[in-house]
């Protein structure tokens, strides 16, 4: 099977309205991309069809199973944690809520494995709380390049300020610089 390059981005309050801003700005990526955006059931599959309209690539609610793909889009759905499975394979489960939240982006983030052969992202965007601190240090100790939504551009900026404090971000970016970075490095 070979190998993908993994870019997980974790979003909260105003998340949508981020991703709407980035996404148009992306080519098709040489990379999966993973969303875990703190969402519920309920309205998972509305996020995942608002985004594909302004999407490059297509986005879908992931399913339990999925083989990542580049250039595809996978939206864990709301309710469920998403873990990988080698960095290849999609793993939904139910769970208890870590940092108080189900989807975590620290449960999909810290379910990487090092890669032989791929790149890694993690990016970090406007939320409240600090879901992703500690999965995008291990996206950077697994080599991976780690973003963080800047201050002014977040609608709330706990997360990515929280992220930043580990001190483990590579670039701490306003919003439209976010789309740009992901295209220098998987475009």
């Amino acid at each position: 099977m070979p190998n993908v390059n993994i870019v997980v981005i974790g979003s909260s309050t105003g998340g949508l309205k981020i991703l709407e801003e980035i996404f148009p700005r992306l080519p098709v990526l040489k990379a999966a991309i993973i969303i875990v955006q703190h969402i519920t059931p309920v309205i998972d599959q509305a996020f995942a069809s608002s985004l594909s309209r302004v999407s490059p690539m297509p986005v879908n609610l992931a399913s339990n199973g999925q083989i990542l793909q580049n250039g595809q889009v996978y939206l864990a759905p709301g309710g469920q944690h998403l873990s990988l499975i080698n960095n290849q394979k999609i793993n939904l489960f139910q769970g208890e809520k870590v940092n108080s939240v189900c989807p975590s982006i620290d449960v999909a983030m810290k379910s990487i494995v090092r890669p032989a052969g791929a790149r890694l992202s993690g990016v970090i965007l406007t939320g409240m709380g600090c879901d992703g601190a500690a999965g995008i240090a291990h996206i950077k100790s697994h080599g991976g390049i780690t973003i963080a939504q800047d201050q002014n551009t977040s609608v709330i900026y706990g997360m990515p300020k929280a992220a930043a404090e580990t001190g483990r971000i590579d670039f701490i970016l306003p919003t439209e610089r976010i789309s740009d970075k992901l295209t220098e490095l998987f475009g």
